[in-house]
């Protein structure tokens, strides 16, 4: 069960706090106090390359504001666990020798990871879980609701389905890794709608959110089930969404069932307005990590209104509870609303889009 309190009203707040000039002040709160000028060093940690948007959107949007905020002064030092908990744990641990003067953590293994936030801690170095809630003593998490995107994508499929879809419709579940906590929230969400509409015929935890692995429970799941008796299927993310297509035009499938995903990658856009991917979930990723790095920067600087301001949402991890967070709103992203969101967010420009073989299907949607 989600225990957050969402605040709508966090960017107004901020603003009215910096017209008061409450920005800069410090106070007690959290245990932030003041350590550090512009002169700090943020280390970053994202856990893989397989899902575009770390290496795309997370990591340079985060760098440039810690550089905003802190007049160039501010340094980021980046690195990517490539899937593997054993490495991020070595590069969590570096990080910590180097003295860092805060963490922000995407964490590979939210469990496995805790003993090395416990380290930091003991260094005296704050983490910030980022947008996966790791275990451990962690001072803040910012992400997005993740049990929402769950019913997001389960929602839409039902609307896809005709509206609330029927007991005896066959879907396939791909849900994504099981190391990863958001995974489980997304497939609780989604089950809140699916789980009394329709028949869930097979269901898979995907192993490390690869693509090739959600191929390959796909084409085990149309052997067992039969490719056209698969009404629709619900895929965690995009990159797993790109896998289960394959594995079904292996099968000869030519017209898709409907087909869900996350993270409006590239790849996942282009698929939706061929009519190949029915939906996916817009996440606004330079909100989250422009509000990462203000509140990985306001707690090293020891800004505690502002701390407080950008954490007034509560969130409870197997080992903590109470943890200060932010929780981002999503967007259901159709064929539809591609213009409203990612075009008009900055995250593609129609000519990424609209290549030469989706320029047909471009027209057919709009897109000029």
């Amino acid at each position: 069960m989600r225990r957050i309190a969402i605040s709508v009203a966090v960017t107004s707040m901020s603003v009215m706090l910096a017209g008061c000039g409450a920005l800069n002040a410090t106070g007690s709160s959290g245990g932030a106090s003041p350590t550090k000028g512009n002169d700090v060093t943020i280390g970053l940690l994202l856990p893989e390359t397989a899902n575009t948007r770390y290496e795309q959107f997370d990591y340079p949007i985060f760098k440039k504001k810690v550089e905003e905020l802190t007049s160039d002064k501010g340094k980021v030092d980046y690195a990517n666990a490539d899937a593997d908990a054993d490495k991020q744990s070595s590069q969590m641990q570096q990080m910590i020798k180097d003295e860092v003067d805060v963490i922000v953590l995407d964490a590979v293994d939210a469990h496995a990871i805790a003993a090395d936030v416990e380290k930091a801690k003991d260094a005296g170095i704050p983490v910030i879980a980022y947008d996966r809630l790791a275990e451990g003593p962690i001072d803040a998490y910012i992400s997005f609701d993740n049990e929402l995107v769950g019913e997001v994508q389960g929602r839409s499929l039902l609307e896809a389905l005709g509206g609330d879809g029927e007991v005896t419709s066959k879907i396939v579940m791909m849900n994504g890794s099981p190391t990863d906590p958001n995974a489980k929230q997304f497939k609780a969400g989604a089950l809140s709608e699916l789980q009394d509409a329709v028949t869930i015929a097979k269901t898979y935890d995907t192993k490390d959110w690869k693509p090739e692995n959600a191929q390959a429970n796909m084409t085990e799941a149309i052997a067992e089930i039969g490719a056209g008796n698969i009404a629709a299927v619900y895929s965690a993310n995009d990159g797993m969404a790109g896998g289960v297509i394959k594995a079904l035009k292996a099968a000869g499938v030519t017209e898709m069932p409907p087909i869900t995903g996350q993270d409006a990658e590239l790849d996942g856009v282009q698929r939706i307005i061929l009519g190949e991917q029915f939906m996916s979930v817009y996440k606004s990723y330079p909100t989250e990590a422009e509000t990462a790095a203000e509140i990985a920067v306001a707690r090293i600087q020891g800004k505690a209104i502002q701390f407080d301001a950008l954490t007034s949402d509560r969130v409870d991890s197997p080992t903590d509870k109470d943890i200060p967070a932010q929780l981002v709103p999503v967007v259901a992203l159709t064929k539809e609303n591609i213009a409203d969101t990612v075009v008009a967010d900055g995250i593609y420009k129609l000519s990424d889009i609209c290549t030469a073989p989706y320029k047909e299907a471009c027209d057919k949607a709009g897109l000029k």
